[in-house]
């Protein structure tokens, strides 16, 4: 599906291969947790832009391909680095980008992680790299 360009479509296969029921059980809000390397292959803006669309609030992973990761930040995907070892499938989450905080409301679990940029925490919060530079013009380093 990779050299497709219609991201709806393309949505509706997102993540299959890693879990075939991912596509039809996702739900707004739904984060995505993985081990090391995620995304590695990733090297088009589609694979982090579907995650996106289909409503996960953020990718939690032990590392990330770089590409991925700035396409994720770029398109306004939260890309966590953390310790995801100890989160369990069906756990409820929450994120906290200026404190460095995921919270596992399920087991009580508080995971810390390197408080991002503050440049790169705006981005996210007004959406991507693009509705960021008609905001404030340039990257404000």
């Amino acid at each position: 599906y990779h050299l497709r360009s219609n991201l709806p479509e393309l949505a509706k296969h997102v993540l299959e291969d890693a879990r075939s029921d991912f596509p039809v059980n996702v739900k707004k809000g739904d984060f995505v947790v993985a081990g090391s390397n995620f995304g590695s292959g990733s090297s088009r803006e589609h694979a982090p832009t579907i995650i996106k669309l289909v409503g996960v609030e953020a990718v939690l992973a032990k590392s990330f391909a770089r590409i991925f990761y700035r396409n994720a930040i770029n398109i306004g995907l939260p890309a966590i680095i953390c310790d995801t070892s100890l989160i369990n499938d069906g756990d409820t989450l929450s994120l906290d980008l200026s404190a460095g905080l995921v919270v596992d409301h399920t087991n009580g679990l508080k995971i810390r992680f390197p408080p991002m940029h503050d440049t790169m925490r705006k981005i996210l919060e007004v959406g991507g790299l693009i509705p960021y530079i008609k905001r404030f013009g340039d990257l404000q380093l």
